[in-house]
């Protein structure tokens, strides 16, 4: 379905050396992104809830010749954080790249049926959770004159119903990394976001999957009907969402700072 060209050999070495924090790698672009970060020359720091799964990723990326830091980390919490932080200056000293892409599940309710509890965790995980990593790799950031990429969401570019709490989010959570562009610039570091629309992987194939159970018909035409507002007719893959993000986390972009990139094929322009 998505015939979008291999981007993988692209890369080069664009993170040569460089130490890169991922925040929330679960088994899609959070998975995608530590692999082609390590295919770009780069050493991780994987975090996440669920550290089983991390030491596992950690392991292919030593067997690609980098090296990987595992963290289970609840981002939420101050303390695991702070460890986190700790941990990642201990065993390599610097960070040069800081890439948030934790992500809540949109309680796909009205506002007006969703619960207060769900709005203030949504909050709670992608923009104070965001913001705890920031200020915690600061002064690393500083002194490597380094970059962050927030993972947002084309959510942003419209109002459609039942979506209503995770752009509220991911809203503030642009807000924020417009004034923290603008805050951290003097020192050096630079501050952008990337806005996919649903990515094409095995996770949203297996959603997919189970619509189309549920509702008799097939994955194949769930997909065309998700991408046909898009220009391109497709949706972008987990490669092409990473490939952005590695771009604005890589020297390539040195001169772009407090800005949104959009990776959705087209269906919504800025």
């Amino acid at each position: 379905m998505a015939n979008g060209a291999s981007v993988v050999e692209t890369t080069g070495q664009l993170l040569k050396d460089k130490v890169v924090v991922i925040s929330g790698v679960g088994p899609a672009l959070g998975t995608t992104l530590a692999r082609r970060c390590a295919q770009a020359g780069a050493d991780l720091v994987l975090a996440a809830r669920t550290a089983e799964r991390l030491e596992a990723l950690a392991g292919e990326i030593t067997a690609l010749g980098r090296r990987a830091l595992a963290v289970g980390t609840d981002i939420t919490d101050e303390q695991q954080v702070n460890n986190l932080v700790r941990q990642t200056m201990d065993s390599y000293g610097r960070v040069d790249v800081l890439i948030n892409n934790a992500f809540r599940v949109p309680s796909m309710k009205p506002l007006a049926e969703t619960s207060y509890e769900h709005m203030r965790e949504a909050i709670e995980l992608t923009v104070f959770g965001a913001l705890r990593l920031i200020q915690g790799f600061t002064p690393a950031l500083a002194a490597a004159k380094g970059s962050v990429v927030n993972v947002n969401s084309m959510v942003i570019r419209h109002s459609q119903p039942k979506y209503g709490a995770y752009k509220m989010a991911k809203s503030a959570l642009l807000a924020m990394s417009q004034s923290l562009a603008s805050e951290l610039g003097e020192q050096g570091i630079r501050v952008n976001s990337v806005l996919p629309g649903y990515i094409w992987g095995g996770t949203l194939e297996s959603y997919f999957n189970h619509q189309a159970k549920k509702y008799g018909t097939t994955v194949e035409e769930i997909y065309r009907a998700t991408a046909a507002a898009s220009d391109l007719k497709r949706l972008p893959t987990e490669d092409e969402v990473a490939s952005a993000i590695l771009f604005l986390a890589s020297d390539l972009s040195s001169g772009i700072t407090g800005q949104s990139l959009d990776v959705n094929c087209g269906e919504f322009k800025a």
